[in-house]
């Protein structure tokens, strides 16, 4: 077993302005997925310049902000919402969803799509890639701030949080390792070759989906919620069902399409 550190979360302190560890974790996994989509264009001699994937990663970024803090407070905190609606900007008190934030990236890559007269899903299917190493970042930032503290445990690589006197899983490293590195690798690997339109977006939602119920089996869930069903089932896994499900659909029809399409070539 071993400590938890007890981690500075200020990075840089200049004069009034505090810069975190956070927010750094958000900025490195932004530049990640600029960069790995520029190798994929680059590669895939795809259809985007330089500008264009600036465009869209403007689009990305702010519906990935804005709807990971609405989705947080409607999934997390809605009695903090309705008690205080102007809680809702108070991000410097922490708060984000990744569930929110998936909403909001699919809304604004939607409106981008449509704007710019670019098939939805083709967008999706050249980003989602990429996406886990945004997640693995976001996770090291938690764990920078001693946040996801995993369930009570006695294997032998668990963390004792500071404050505490037992042992727990260190679930943000997990997610890190899980829905960031290796879904990363499997997705990477999985879009190297010509995909139909659609795959690969489905294999996002079910790969991360299916990671995510799984990891939540170690994170201590939150303690103003609980557990919501059977005394074992989380919110998180709740909110990642739908995420499966899609995914197993999108890939049915995904590929039902290709048949479909050499069945008429025929």
């Amino acid at each position: 077993m071993w400590h938890y550190p007890e981690l500075d979360p200020v990075a840089l302190q200049l004069g009034p302005v505090s810069i975190h560890w956070y927010a750094i974790s958000y900025l490195v996994g932004i530049l990640l997925v600029w960069w790995t989509i520029r190798l994929r264009i680059k590669r895939h001699r795809l259809d985007w310049t330089s500008t264009q994937l600036s465009d869209l990663l403007f689009y990305g970024v702010l519906g990935m902000l804005l709807g990971a803090r609405i989705g947080y407070m409607l999934f997390y905190g809605l009695d903090s919402l309705i008690a205080n609606p102007l809680n809702l900007l108070k991000i410097w008190q922490g708060g984000m969803s990744f569930h929110g934030g998936l909403l909001g990236v699919l809304l604004a890559t939607w409106i981008y799509a449509r704007r710019q007269n670019r098939h939805f899903l083709a967008i999706t299917d050249m980003a989602v890639p990429s996406i886990p190493l945004a997640l693995a970042c976001g996770r090291l930032g938690n764990f920078v701030n001693g946040e996801l503290p995993g369930r009570v445990t006695e294997v032998s690589w668990a963390a004792i949080y500071p404050g505490e006197l037992v042992a727990r899983h260190p679930s943000s490293l997990y997610q890190a390792a899980l829905e960031g590195l290796l879904l990363f690798a499997i997705l990477w690997f999985y879009a190297r070759k010509p995909r139909p339109l659609g795959a690969v977006s489905a294999a996002f939602l079910l790969g991360y989906g299916s990671l995510r119920i799984f990891s939540e089996f170690f994170r201590e869930p939150d303690a103003h919620l609980g557990f919501l069903l059977f005394d074992a089932v989380t919110l998180g896994q709740l909110l990642s069902l739908p995420m499966v499900l899609f995914g197993l659909a999108l890939f049915a029809a995904s590929y039902w399409d290709r048949i479909r399409k050499l069945r008429n070539d025929h």
